[in-house]
């Protein structure tokens, strides 16, 4: 088989990785790709968002599967796309990636078919809205409606910092017309996890639980990134847990989304909040997550290509039936390594050093995000460079998540660029 992927980040690097390892492939493609990826697969330069000519690019080579790894390409209604010319691909379909394109959009269907998540309100002004936040008080989260690469949710403790979050989104504009409207609503507090399944619209294959660390530095203290790390499992997700997640959030959402006569076929991903008063649903994603997967897929000791070709083609009862996908009981940890400066304006074409030792370590996998190999005549001490916030995602297997820990930082302290920042509290949590 020939498989394509889209997309550029540690997200990607770890599918491929992984699908690398499936007797069904027989060449693997990456758009664009990135340093790491170019090991795996044929890199092309072509954007993500470049449909039309990755369009033709799948037709041309007779590309057996797409994967779509990041959100915008759903949104922009790639699958569509390759449907409507006979090309089998794996991801929901552009009115079923509203769901993640848009925040009101998912509230208001978890709204209307019961699904627990956080009292909220939907404004399409600034006045009101601070207006709103006088009545109701602080701790208070804002929310851009539509996509901010996972930087536009705001979590305000004082009336101010409340304030100034309206402002930066509806009259600043800093996430562009994501922030045309917002959602306020109330804090939750608990524990978060991630839940990610495969759902062909008729039967859900869960994969084991994660959590990721949005917070740029230790203690969650900092601005919202993209994720500095994540670990699998998540121990707060006990069986009773997960058995109330499924069935209160990921099946009504599902139904409900059916019932509006959308057919949601792909990974749907819900991050929960473990309050006291059972889960709640603070977002969905309509794709893997990122760096979640980085933590999950490790753990994937069968073929995961096998269950994407099941779910894309609407069989994945019987892939279900067959035991869908089987783990490795061991823990995982993987710790972003980002570039100086991130999330805001960060440096690039750092040379990256250490690489060939973290990855000769036991029980170690180096994912690639924002990193470029170097032409062969310019190699020296270093085959790669920074290109990206994200740079990498170092991550470590272990028999327990203490274990884990300790392998994915000895692998880290390996590795070395110029302004390069981590944190060094991942997977404490779970301790």
């Amino acid at each position: 088989m020939k498989v394509l992927v889209i997309g550029s980040g540690g997200r990607e690097h770890a599918l491929i990785w992984k699908i690398a390892q499936s007797k069904l492939v027989d060449k693997i493609f990456a758009t664009p790709g990135n340093g790491g990826i170019s090991e795996l697969a044929e890199c092309l330069e072509i954007k993500t968002i470049e449909t039309e000519r990755i369009l033709s690019f799948a037709r041309k080579e007779k590309i057996d599967i797409t994967i779509v790894g990041p959100e915008a390409p759903l949104v922009l209604g790639m699958v569509d796309d390759f449907t409507n010319h006979d090309l089998k691909i794996f991801g929901p379909t552009q009115s079923c990636a509203r769901l993640e394109e848009s925040k009101v959009f998912a509230k208001t269907l978890m709204a209307k078919y019961g699904v627990p998540t956080a009292d909220f309100k939907v404004f399409d002004s600034p006045k009101p809205a601070k207006e709103y936040i006088e009545k109701i008080g602080v701790p208070c989260v804002v929310k851009a409606d539509g996509l901010a690469a996972g930087k536009g949710v705001i979590v305000a403790k004082t009336v101010e910092e409340a304030r100034q979050a309206v402002g930066l989104m509806m009259e600043e504009k800093i996430f562009g017309e994501a922030g045309n409207k917002i959602i306020i609503e109330e804090c939750l507090s608990g524990q978060e996890a991630s839940i990610l399944v495969f759902t062909d619209s008729k039967e859900v294959v869960p994969l084991v639980s994660s959590q990721d660390h949005k917070r740029l530095l230790d203690c969650d203290c900092g601005p919202n990134t993209g994720g500095m790390g994540a670990y699998s499992p998540a121990p707060v997700v006990t069986e009773k847990v997960f058995k109330e997640i499924s069935e209160k959030i990921i099946t009504r959402t599902i139904k409900g989304l059916a019932k509006e006569g959308l057919e949601y076929r792909g990974v749907l991903y819900t991050g929960i909040m473990l309050t006291k008063n059972g889960p709640k649903a603070l977002e969905f994603n309509v794709r893997f997550g990122d760096p979640e997967t980085q933590a999950i897929i490790p753990r994937l000791s069968s073929d995961l290509l096998e269950g994407v070709l099941a779910c894309s083609c609407g069989a994945l009862g019987k892939f279900a039936k067959s035991g869908g996908f089987k783990w490795d009981n061991r823990a995982c940890v993987s710790v972003v390594c980002a570039s100086g400066g991130y999330p805001g304006e960060f440096q690039k074409d750092k040379p990256i050093f250490g690489l060939d030792e973290a990855k000769a370590m036991k029980d170690i996998i180096v994912f690639h995000a924002g990193t470029k190999r170097l032409p062969q005549s310019t190699q020296s001490a270093s085959k790669f460079v920074t290109s990206g916030g994200r740079v990498l995602g170092v991550t470590g297997l272990g028999n327990t998540i203490k274990e884990a820990i300790e392998k994915a930082y000895k692998a880290v302290n390996k590795i070395s660029f110029e302004g390069m920042q981590y944190r060094k509290d991942i997977g404490n949590k779970a301790l």
